[in-house]
């Protein structure tokens, strides 16, 4: 019984910990990283402010675990995407327009945690985020190019200025300002996985069926 009582506490524990983090991560998605404060975020998660203070001793530690969990979750959607295809160019392909379209529907949320300036500790949090983007690609290049799929190339270094591009091209401060919106979206993750492709190597990623018809699902969730 006592076994019992404590599994319920952990999970009740658990279950309040992950409701302050989505709490968080609904800030950002509305109003960037200034917008994760401890007490708006303790009423969006519907809990007192003491009470998130038990769980993060500040600021930094709500923002840590939140990159953390977007890392994760930004890592597993990528590779459920590259799963989904039948070979490692079109899986390389499958996961570009995947993040592409998810960065597009979350752009602000997007910005905050990739590239949003903000203090040099929560920076430096935020480079964990972008060596798990770059991990993924990196290892989608490297199966590409060991099948013969993509020519030579130092895969680490391209995987980097994947994520560079993706980065300025669809949620940076010189992104095209209407870019998010349909049917434009579209179009700009079917034109930046090209150039992602052409730059790896491909020439002919469309007349390839590369590049698929990326749509924005209607129920995506924010990150």
């Amino acid at each position: 019984m006592a076994y019992r009582r404590t599994e319920n506490v952990a999970r009740k524990l658990a279950a309040r910990h992950d409701a302050i983090v989505a709490a968080a991560r609904d800030a950002a998605n509305e109003g960037g990283m200034a917008a994760i404060q401890m007490a708006p975020v303790a009423a969006r998660a519907g809990i007192a402010a003491g009470t998130v203070y038990r769980y993060f001793p500040g600021k930094s530690e709500l923002v840590g675990a939140l990159i953390l969990r977007l890392a994760e979750r930004e890592a597993a959607l990528l590779r459920r995407a590259a799963s989904a295809a039948p070979g490692p160019l079109s899986a390389l392909a499958a996961a570009i327009a995947a993040f592409a379209s998810r960065a597009l529907r979350h752009r602000r949320l997007a910005w905050a945690v990739i590239g949003e300036p903000v203090d040099v500790e929560i920076d430096r949090m935020r480079v964990g985020f972008r060596k798990v983007l770059a991990g993924e690609f990196e290892r989608l290049i490297e199966s590409a190019v060991s099948g013969g799929h993509l020519p030579g190339q130092d895969a680490a270094l391209a995987a980097r200025a994947l994520v560079g591009a993706l980065m300025e091209a669809l949620i940076g401060p010189v992104a095209p300002e209407r870019i998010g919106e349909k049917p434009s979206a579209r179009e700009a993750v079917q034109e930046t996985t090209l150039f992602a492709l052409r730059g790896l190597g491909v020439p002919d990623a469309r007349a390839r069926g590369l590049v698929v018809q990326a749509v924005l699902p209607a129920d995506d969730p924010a990150r």
